[in-house]
């Protein structure tokens, strides 16, 4: 049986889906602080917290868990600038309960949700896993102090685990089954969708004098359903006793701001309000990912990588909501 640690969020519901069709048990465990009862749609759903010692020794005891998932990360970037005691507490205190207990129990499997911003703002383009590593955010130092206790608790205590660094998971399921909640999410795929059904009353472009083709940024957008394919290639990774490794996920190919904001009014038939702002501070002009080691390692290639399937995903999910 596999543990999905935040297997109700958007991420981790998708993961489930694909483990449990391949004919994996699947336990779910969550707070719901975030995630939603109703993305649990196979295996069962345990209510509680990864810092949660008793609640982990439970699961471990009644249940024979083979490898453990992790997705129960706080991940809103200017929330954790403000409030930064929740991210450390949540992202990297908790975390290592649920390494210690992980360990007590002998259970030596471990994938990791990373993220691109542990590497900050880019020195280059594409981004490959030996670019240097400068998070410029709480958020961003969380992702990165995990990856070390990683590399460490393989070196000390063999627990072998996989850090898979997403560039800008997007989309959702194809059967429209399961996506992202867009409630208190920011990124802009779900802003936009929800400003095509007039959840919203417009959708800001912030800086329009970038140094790219149409002057906005461009981001490697990563189609979810793509993201779940590399956790099993992960897993499988580890299953054949390979050691602690971090991959680099995208599609290689970045879209503008524009570009998706243009592909939703086609694919919706929606020509909502769009406002043009000035910059945020911090935005990168162009964030993209070299994905070739994990193509390599893995044999993992992504099967979506078009924005307008992307985007029609996500439409057909956010008509559900």
């Amino acid at each position: 049986m596999i543990l999905i640690v935040g297997g109700a969020g958007y991420i981790g519901s998708q993961v489930n889906k694909l483990l449990s069709k391949l004919g994996k048990e699947t336990l779910i465990l969550d707070d719901l602080s975030s995630g939603k009862r109703e993305l649990v749609k196979w295996g069962e759903l345990i209510e509680g917290n990864l810092g949660d010692e008793k609640v982990l020794e439970k699961i471990f005891t009644q249940y024979k868990i083979e490898a453990v998932l992790h997705f129960a990360a706080f991940k809103a970037v200017g929330e954790s600038v403000v409030e930064p005691e929740k991210y450390y507490s949540n992202n990297v205190s908790n975390t290592l309960v649920l390494l210690k207990t992980m360990r007590k129990f002998g259970i030596n499997k471990f994938i990791f949700s990373s993220s691109a911003a542990v590497f900050g703002c880019p020195s280059y383009n594409p981004i490959d896993e030996k670019h240097p590593q400068n998070p410029i955010n709480p958020y961003g130092w969380t992702k990165l102090m995990v990856e070390q206790m990683l590399k460490d608790f393989s070196a000390a205590y063999g627990l072998k685990s996989v850090a898979l660094r997403y560039f800008n998971a997007s989309g959702a399921d194809m059967e429209a089954e399961v996506g992202e909640w867009t409630g208190s999410t920011a990124n802009l795929i779900p802003l936009v969708m929800d400003t095509a059904m007039g959840r919203r009353p417009e959708i800001k472009i912030f800086g329009t004098d970038y140094e790219t083709p149409d002057g906005t940024c461009i981001r490697d957008y990563i189609h979810v359903v793509d993201l779940a394919d590399a956790h099993v290639r992960a897993l499988d990774y580890l299953d054949k006793g390979e050691e602690t490794n971090q991959f680099n996920l995208g599609n290689g190919k970045g879209f503008s701001v524009r570009e998706v904001i243009d592909c939703a009014k086609k694919i919706s038939g929606v020509d909502f309000k769009v406002v043009e702002s000035e910059r945020r501070p911090g935005d990168p002009p162009i964030l993209l990912a070299d994905s070739n080691k994990a193509k390599e390692i893995l044999g993992w290639t992504t099967k979506y990588p078009e924005l307008e399937v992307i985007i029609k995903s996500a439409w057909e999910w956010s008509k559900k909501l």
